[in-house]
């Protein structure tokens, strides 16, 4: 059951790896609290019969582990399961309506972590350092990501998802988003320039169907690597831990708000299906909104 819907996240709403593993990590979870607590073969009916108290009991036990997680890990298990007994219910016809009313921990709000702009800056030029990396063709590479992330707003899975057939790169690029959602994003010639000269120097074919971004030994290179290399950057620069490949995604926003960016273009280009989801980069700069306001009403 657990394989079968890992197969229809991967294939019907084209999550990502890591995320196909983290949901089946927390349902992991779910089913070995299950199997102790109720002491019954996991089935249909066991599954349609679950009560509030079932999933109370889950979430609290989570909490104190061992592990203990916090309340987002247990706001990320409990919205696996909400989607797991979703698929359960449209897919086997097994419909559990005590997980409607089962409320989620509350959580309080956090800012994205943008980095100012010099420290992209400081970023890049590292990156393209000649004396970091014994490999030129990597050290292009790794400046093509990074501008493809900071100069476009990518996910790290939709930076890394890009192939051969793309290229070469044109003004606008076509992202396969979350849920399978196609976005276009206006791509910066800085941006559009960078990947061009990596490709040029990278020592393996750009096939159709093969991924753009290389690892060392022509691999499609992974997110764990990704960070690993934002990792080693940020260190060198002494930068915080919080700068990460979704943390240029994140600067991507932020500066583009400050920049004079409405957050209905800026939903779009970091394809949010809902307002709400890009609102809390309003948040980040209230000087600029502040001035913005003071600018354009009619009783400033």
């Amino acid at each position: 059951m657990l394989d079968d819907f890992c197969g229809w996240i991967t294939a019907e709403r084209r999550l990502a790896k890591l995320s196909v593993e983290a949901y089946r990590r927390d349902l992991g979870f779910f089913f070995a609290f299950l199997q102790d607590h109720r002491q019954q073969t996991i089935g249909r009916q066991v599954l349609s019969n679950l009560s509030i108290a079932d999933f109370r009991a889950f979430l609290a036990a989570r909490r104190q582990g061992p592990p203990a997680v916090g309340s987002r890990t247990l706001a990320r298990n409990l919205s696996a399961l909400r989607t797991f007994f979703g698929w359960l219910e449209a897919r086997r016809g097994i419909a559990c309506p005590a997980l409607a009313l089962v409320e989620g921990p509350k959580l309080a709000k956090s800012l994205p972590k943008a980095i100012s702009p010099q420290a992209a800056q400081d970023l890049l030029a590292l990156a393209a350092d000649p004396r970091r990396t014994q490999i030129p063709w990597i050290a292009a590479r790794d400046v093509a990501l990074l501008l493809v992330l900071y100069g476009a707003g990518l996910r790290i899975a939709e930076a890394l998802a890009l192939k051969g057939r793309d290229l070469p790169l044109s003004d606008v690029l076509r992202v396969i988003g979350k849920g399978g959602k196609t976005r276009l994003v206006p791509l910066l010639p800085a941006a559009r320039d960078a990947v061009a000269a990596y490709v040029t120097q990278c020592p393996f074919a750009m096939a159709r169907d093969q991924a753009v971004f290389r690892g060392i030994r022509g691999g499609t290179m992974g997110a764990r690597e990704a960070q690993s290399l934002l990792q080693q950057l940020r260190g060198q620069l002494g930068l915080p831990s919080s700068l990460t490949p979704h943390a240029l995604r994140h600067s991507f926003a932020t500066h583009l708000l400050a920049g004079g960016g409405d957050l209905r273009t800026i939903q779009e280009l970091l394809g949010h299906s809902s307002l709400s989801s890009t609102q809390i980069y309003a948040a980040v700069d209230q000087a600029h909104l502040a001035a913005m306001v003071a600018k354009a009403h009619p009783r400033a």
